[in-house]
């Protein structure tokens, strides 16, 4: 996810894209148009604005980000092609923390973003805006990654988590013991919401986009248990106690 292989065609990323290798389709809007015509959840997506390899992302970090020609020509210009094209609800940023947000000029964006684009009066984003963005900015925090606090928070928060303990990937060589199990997921998520938090739960795919059996498993799981007890989730509001 921070390799720059955008699934969309974007007009920065010739020939590393989805539409002219791999699958050969545009991805996020197969992504966007099945969730909107099919359910009531809201789309969002996430970008990482910076990417491992990128030649012109490494000469800014080597000139210790006094320089801003990645910004300027890709960061920048895919995430407003992300907001043109899809019109999502939500931004989930990442990959910031190498540099501070006048680095990717992350105030001229959400500026533009909340005044000026086509989702103004309906986006929401996270804090992941630059080094020192993390909960203290953004419309709600996830702060890091498992992001439980445990009490209850002024500020809407997300626990963002993965259902493999060690990796957000997709790892050939995991254990069995490497899995959360359902109960050790359910814990995680009463103590989320019972502080005011949303909860995340991240699956990895395999590297030609398939769910593994044990991930699906989880997540039917999950589906079943929210079927069944759904309202004490999405229904309910912190009390005064929490994790009782």
């Amino acid at each position: 996810h921070h390799e720059g292989w955008t699934n969309w065609k974007s007009k920065t990323a010739w020939n590393w894209n989805s539409v002219e290798n791999g699958p050969h389709r545009d991805l996020v809007d197969a992504l966007a148009t099945s969730i909107r015509n099919k359910t009531s959840i809201h789309f969002g997506l996430y970008y990482s604005l910076y990417e491992w390899f990128n030649p012109l992302f490494k000469a800014d970090r080597a000139e210790g980000f006094k320089s801003q020609t990645y910004v300027e020509e890709v960061s920048l210009p895919q995430l407003h092609e992300i907001v043109n094209l899809y019109h999502p609800d939500l931004i989930w940023s990442d990959g910031d923390y190498m540099a501070s947000y006048s680095y990717w000029n992350s105030t001229e964006f959400l500026a533009w973003l909340y005044n000026d684009s086509p989702v103004k009066d309906t986006v929401v984003v996270n804090d992941r805006w630059g080094a020192v963005s993390r909960c203290k900015h953004g419309g709600y925090y996830t702060c890091h990654d498992r992001y439980n606090p445990g009490v209850l928070q002024e500020h809407k928060f997300e626990n963002a988590l993965t259902i493999d303990r060690h990796s957000w990937g997709y790892r050939r060589d995991a254990l069995l013991e490497d899995f959360l199990s359902m109960e050790e997921l359910l814990q995680q998520l009463a103590s989320t919401v019972s502080c005011g938090g949303n909860f995340l739960l991240n699956a990895g795919p395999t590297h030609d986009g398939r769910i593994a059996p044990i991930f699906a498993e989880r997540l039917k799981q999950m589906g079943s248990w929210l079927s069944v007890n759904g309202e004490a989730i999405y229904g309910s509001k912190p009390w005064t106690y929490q994790n009782d």
